[in-house]
């Protein structure tokens, strides 16, 4: 069969399933019993009943109809992989798109049952997604896994070595951490509490693995409390040395699904702060009701949040070596493109290549995007050496792609123009530019949350009709996740402020479907910048080293602040990277960083 018919077939196989368990309707949220983006093979569940490959989206499956909701990033990706399959595409936070409660109540009628897994449904996510379907005359009631009895040749969870993220590059103990999470804990009216994110694991507890791809994490729960650390990881994926080390901090290990029945076992006395946001409803629900439970963001996502300076001093030297690996890239682009045949997978393979050679690289952050003309306004293209176009020399480049290294966690976009670019190029790149750089010298108040900081990215897109469908900036992890939470700046509201030491994304782009795709990406730490007698006042340090191309760049369209700071920055990566380079690479280096005036 062919996949349009594989997904058919597994539609038709779940609708059974469906009709087993006296369901209407089916929930696929998409996600993990950890609230995961990228997934181990195990629960990409989203993946396997549509064909869609995107790391967002909700799959929602009916008697008669299917649907898949995913935002802006994954438009033209999905349009092309749910081609033929007859789910229907539905573009979230577009006018007229309903969300998937009222899709139900509309082909469901006033009645009727919605059945979700619940272990992969956060508690917020439960309790939002219930009230909506109450409203409407429906019912949400825990089915479990209904894919599981279809899903033949299911990849097994994984099982590769959890390893210890040396105190050389972690900075502080374990023990410490343990320490300053229960603090929290207590500071806000509990006695315990759960971890379940996985980043939040692996920071906690100075841990990493390989359990999901690009994200140096390993599949576990965890339960603190001021007489017990119990860490729940099967154990073939402990050598005995490290199970000794644990023992030694306190820790106790016992086996990852031994975790549910545990919390169902909680002392009345306990008091549990779980993070809603964080926290399956499935182990929400297996707490006693006897159990107070606290509802508030994790401790070590707040933590780990805001980069000590130690950790910052590592990204220092990382941002570094990234940047000598992006020089070689840019440097073999100009020396082949136009000589021998090249493609965007080659692009993708180059890239690996030039940051293996850097001390502490531990492989890819994410698969990198490449994409050349109109490739690059597909925001999330993944880019297979089937599917890659041959780069000829001809239009505009623009790869995304970021790196993991023991002293932290890179992510960097840069376009470039492999000919002559038009007018509207230039203008387009220069306003991009703009935005990037307004972020960049951004001045505001403590206690100023994202969204109030996203329009100085878009201020000038907008004065010229023109915007895109994706945030500005995320989080990004220390030696973990690249897109990192809690704080974000982007146009939906969210109340985490933004702090030192956070380190976020910087992103603005415009995409011209069909044409090209432009987006240019630095890394930025906040930092305290003056106190006033109007309270105190933080910006941004960029800490990214890679030339932006002045070929895209319309030199009318910038203020003299604006020069100066490109100029100031183009001067910085010049004398940072030129030590980690061959004299040709410097000698490149040098002209594309040339002063304009």
């Amino acid at each position: 069969m062919n996949t349009v018919e594989i997904i058919k077939s597994r539609l038709a196989k779940l609708r059974s399933q469906m009709e087993n368990a006296n369901v209407q309707a089916c929930y696929i949220s998409g996600t993990d019993p950890h609230q995961s983006e990228y997934l181990p093979a195990y629960w990409e569940a989203r993946s396997f009943i549509t064909g869609f490959s995107g790391s967002a989206g909700v799959v929602v499956v009916t008697k008669d109809r299917a649907a898949l909701w995913t935002d802006s990033r994954y438009f033209l990706q999905a349009t092309t992989e749910l081609e033929g399959t007859g789910i229907e595409l539905m573009k979230q936070r577009i006018a007229g798109t309903p969300e998937p409660a009222d899709w139900l109540s509309i082909t469901l009628g006033a009645a009727g049952t919605v059945g979700a897994d619940f272990a992969c449904l956060s508690v917020n996510q439960h309790n939002q997604l219930s009230t909506a379907l109450n409203a409407n005359g429906l019912v949400l009631r825990d089915v479990g896994d209904l894919l599981d009895p279809i899903w033949e040749d299911r990849p097994p969870l994984p099982t590769s070595k959890i390893v210890e993220h040396d105190l050389q590059f972690a900075g502080t103990k374990r023990t410490d951490k343990f320490k300053d999470v229960l603090q929290f804990v207590k500071t806000n009216g509990a006695n315990a509490t759960v971890i379940t994110a996985l980043d939040d694991l692996a920071w906690t507890f100075n841990l990493r693995g390989t359990d999901v791809d690009f994200n140096p994490v390993f599949v576990g729960f965890a339960l603190l409390s001021e007489d017990q650390r119990t860490l729940f990881v099967d154990s073939e994926k402990v050598d005995s040395d490290l199970v000794e080390k644990l023992k030694d901090d306190g820790v106790e290990l016992k086996a990852y699904a031994a975790f549910y029945d545990f919390v169902s076992n909680l002392h009345e006395d306990s008091v549990v702060m779980i993070d809603p946001a964080r926290t399956n409803q499935a182990v929400r629900a297996a707490i006693p009701k006897t159990v107070k439970i606290v509802e508030q963001t994790s401790a070590p996502t707040l933590l780990k949040a805001q980069k000590s300076t130690f950790e910052i001093i590592h990204i220092r030297e990382t941002m570094k070596k990234d940047g000598a690996a992006m020089v070689n890239l840019l440097y073999w682009l100009d020396q082949t493109v136009g000589k021998s045949p090249v493609s965007e997978y080659d692009v993708v393979e180059k890239l690996a290549f030039f940051r293996s050679q850097q001390e502490g690289f531990q492989g890819d952050s994410f698969f990198p995007i490449v994409g050349l003309n109109s490739n690059g306004a597909i925001v999330h293209r993944s880019v297979t050496k089937e599917t890659a176009a041959e780069i000829t020399g001809e239009g505009i480049l623009l790869f995304d792609s970021g790196g993991q290294y023991l002293g932290g966690t890179t992510d960097i976009t840069r376009t470039i123009a492999l000919s002559k670019p038009s007018t509207q190029q230039k203008r387009d790149f220069t306003l991009v530019l703009k935005g990037m750089i307004g972020l960049s010298m951004a001045r505001f108040p403590t206690g100023t949350v994202g969204s109030n900081l996203d329009a100085y990215a878009r201020m000038h897109l907008w004065k010229n009709g023109l915007n895109y469908g994706h945030g500005t900036g995320h989080g990004i992890g220390y030696f973990l996740n690249v897109h990192e939470g809690p704080m974000g700046i982007r146009q939906e509201y969210n109340e985490q402020t933004i702090k030192p030491g956070m380190v976020l994304s910087n992103e603005p782009g415009i995409y011209r479907e069909g044409e090209y795709g432009i987006r240019i990406e630095n890394v930025i730490v906040c930092t305290e910048k003056e106190e006033t007698a109007f309270g105190r006042f933080l910006g941004f340090e960029t800490l990214t080293l890679c030339p932006i191309d002045l070929k895209l760049v319309d030199r009318k369209l910038l203020s003299e602040e604006e020069l100066d700071w490109l100029n100031q920055y183009h001067r910085k990566v010049l004398k940072t990277l030129s030590p980690l380079l061959e004299k040709e690479q410097v000698d490149f280096l040098k002209k594309l960083t040339t002063e304009i005036h």
